[in-house]
């Protein structure tokens, strides 16, 4: 297994490489100015050239691409035009809210998902059926910003001031910042090191850094403020997800060993779960990697409608600014998390079918 896992990274490498150097080729064909964009309209010549320099763009697109290389090699991602910070501080800053909505809405897709599926798939050409069937259709229709507008209006609006009633916008309630981990512990922690950025990256997934550290509060408010925006981020995986389920159970449903366990005598329930499920999981699971990996990186409609500072919107905003090191940053960091979790696909094969293992 371990030499499946190193060799299946060392192909990612060519295929990391080619996304970086197209994405870096495609960015500086995006029609304007970096210099006007950041400096004004009216910015002379003589400031543009200064600015060109500051930033490395005076040199030759080969030359700029070898020099990004190289940073990139020794883990620099280069530095923001826009806010004159490095990248990977942003991406510390960033990444942990897109992460965690990601998470939230996949969670979702795949609990209601696999379940409406397994539903139809019982009852196959029943009304159960069919409703669930027709749900599945409007949810990969549904536009995710509509959705999130009318979830808004209906649990910020009109259910105010009930039990109901949800937060519309925003990560936190106003005033509320829950104390990193490492402050709670007593750690000594160096911010501007390599480890600082990682302990500061745990701490800004702020859930999971109030839990661990018993700020219940804060990680139920934080819980609150992350249902509207997941529940409007999981229709389309949650839609897709209950379609794959069910044609994939329909299948297996028919295959011989689930009829000698239904022979046997074998409760019908027994019989799906233990028998049928296990082997239809196989597709849910390659469509709910490639989900993570497309909500990781495209959640920019949800954090948007929701205020939330997440990699998607810096990615848009970054792209508007022909802030290049970002769109660069942000994207080598998501085709790397394609990669890593379709590894995790593979090898989760391994394990829900023992013939993988043997092969």
């Amino acid at each position: 297994m371990l030499n499946y896992v190193i060799r299946r990274l060392l192909y990612a490498l060519p295929v990391l490489l080619g996304i970086v150097v197209v994405v870096f080729l495609l960015v500086r064909m995006i029609p304007g100015d970096p210099c006007k964009a950041m400096l004004g309209e009216r910015a002379t010549a003589e400031a543009c050239e200064a600015f060109y320099e500051a930033n490395g763009l005076n040199e030759p697109i080969p030359v700029q691409l070898g020099i990004y290389l190289g940073k990139l090699v020794r883990g620099d991602l280069g530095e923001s035009i826009r806010f004159s910070r490095p990248v990977a501080q942003i991406l510390v800053e960033r990444l942990p809210m897109t992460i965690e909505l990601a998470v939230a809405a996949l969670f979702l897709a795949t609990v209601v998902g696999v379940g409406l599926g397994v539903a139809a798939a019982m009852r196959h050409n029943t009304s159960v059926d069919v409703a669930t069937m027709a749900l599945a259709n409007v949810g990969v229709s549904m536009p995710v910003f509509w959705l999130g507008l009318m979830l808004q209006y209906l649990f910020a609006v009109i259910l105010k001031g009930t039990p109901l009633a949800l937060p519309p916008s925003g990560r936190l309630s106003a005033g509320i910042r829950p104390r990193p981990f490492y402050e709670v512990w007593g750690w000594q922690v160096d911010l501007d090191t390599l480890t600082g950025d990682l302990m500061e990256f745990v701490a800004n997934h702020f859930i999971f850094n109030s839990l661990i550290t018993g700020q219940w509060a804060i990680a139920w408010d934080a819980i609150v403020h992350l249902i509207l925006p997941a529940v409007a981020l999981s229709t389309i995986p949650m839609a897709i997800i209950a379609r794959i389920t069910r044609s994939s159970l329909l299948e297996v449903l028919g295959a011989d060993y689930v009829r000698t366990a239904r022979a046997k005598g074998a409760l019908e329930r027994r019989v799906v779960a233990r028998h049928a499920l296990r082997n239809a999981l196989l597709p849910v699971v390659t469509i709910g990697g490639l989900q993570l990996g497309l909500l990781l990186g495209g959640a920019v409609l949800t954090e948007t409608v929701f205020n939330l500072a997440g990699v998607g919107r810096a990615l848009v905003e970054a792209i508007f600014a022909r802030d290049f090191a970002v769109v660069q940053g942000v994207t080598v960091v998501v085709a790397s998390s394609y990669v890593l979790v379709n590894l995790a696909v593979d090898i989760s094969y391994a394990y829900l079918d023992p013939r993988i293992r043997l092969e």
